[in-house]
């Protein structure tokens, strides 16, 4: 019953409206020109071949915030998570019209991620996979305002901030490259943080968190059939951000799971790591996309679009698995053990590539 309510039921609910969104969207994409047309869009980072509609994220907030509204209580937390998300997609789809500077973009998810930190949210203490735990509560900064007394964490409130806007960042960098691969990897990796949740369901405070896991899940995995190749709508840089955005406050929700979360999303983040060591190491900018990812590269080598975003969600499915049953220290070694990996298949690409 209780696995009913906290997840199946808004995971189903957000499944289904996303599902029904999507031509939505496409409707919306068409008739205010948020078309990919890669004949006019020369980036060396486009594979697609015919023009298609951006906008995604519209129908996927449509659904996150409808959803939300009904299955959670609008406490000061959830509506500031939800105007984050408001505001991210208002810009996305700005975005989506105008391909706006990377710095613009940059800056209003540094407000974004502000929303949620402002309301209460962060990051006081994380796991030392050596052992113990690193306390991130102190110093902390007091004043008065509007007839109480508050208080900003500052070590917390600036790892939160970053956090928040890295993850953002790195998601839309490493995880969207072919069609299906976002809405696919951001699904299983809400439903992994929603099932870790689901572990500490006694305590009634992580019920808000497995609610909204759940729902997180359901409107990208019901994205994911109008996404799929050949996909007939994409989720857009708003898309994407609306997804790191959530993941992130997601794992800092459920009990400080940022490790978790780092071993979920391992092969993206590390490859999006590596890009930006390479574009700074050859004096270009780390934010401006190119064809180096590792999506690129198995497409390079012959993978269809549609086996390239199969191998990122096995590969989600299972680092998930294992993120679930391991300690802090082996969540260590499996982060290292997959940045070896992919930078060995890096260094081996160099030649095999040129």
């Amino acid at each position: 019953m209780q696995f009913t309510y906290l997840f199946l039921a808004p995971f189903t609910s957000a499944f289904v409206l996303s599902l029904i969104l999507a031509p939505l969207s496409i409707y919306f994409a068409r008739r205010f020109h948020l078309i990919d047309d890669p004949k006019t869009n020369k980036h060396p980072k486009v594979i697609h071949t015919v023009a298609t509609p951006r906008g995604g994220v519209l129908g996927i907030s449509i659904t996150l915030l409808l959803v939300s509204l009904f299955f959670l209580p609008l406490d000061s937390h959830i509506a500031a998570i939800l105007a984050g998300v408001l505001l991210l997609t208002v810009m996305g789809l700005i975005d989506d019209r105008f391909n706006l500077s990377p710095y613009i973009r940059l800056f209003f998810q540094f407000i974004a991620a502000a929303l949620p930190i402002a309301s209460g949210i962060g990051i006081a203490y994380i796991s030392n996979p050596l052992g113990g735990i690193i306390d991130l509560s102190q110093p902390q900064f007091s004043f008065f305002l509007l007839g109480e007394v508050r208080t900003i964490w500052i070590l917390s409130d600036i790892f939160a901030l970053f956090w928040i806007v890295s993850l953002m960042n790195f998601t839309n960098m490493g995880a969207k490259g072919v069609p299906g691969q976002l809405s696919g990897v951001v699904g299983i990796a809400a439903v992994v943080v929603a099932l870790l949740s689901l572990q500490f369901s006694a305590d009634i405070a992580e019920w808000p968190v497995i609610i909204l896991a759940s729902i997180t899940a359901g409107a990208y995995l019901g994205f994911l059939p109008w996404h799929i190749h050949p996909q007939r709508i994409m989720p857009g840089f708003g898309g994407s951000t609306v997804a790191g955005y959530l993941l992130a406050i997601l794992a800092i929700l459920t009990t400080t799971k940022v490790g978790t979360l780092l071993v979920v999303l391992g092969v993206p983040l590390i490859d999006t790591m590596y890009q930006i060591i390479r574009r700074i190491s050859q004096k270009k900018s780390p934010v401006w996309g190119d064809r180096g990812h590792l999506h690129h590269k198995l497409i390079d080598l012959g993978l269809s679009q549609e086996k390239t975003a199969v191998f990122y969600w096995l590969v989600t499915a299972l680092l998930g698995t294992i993120a679930l049953n391991i300690h802090a220290v082996d969540k260590l070694y499996t982060i290292l053990g997959v940045t070896a990996l992919l930078g060995g298949f890096f260094i081996w690409g160099k030649t095999r590539f040129k």
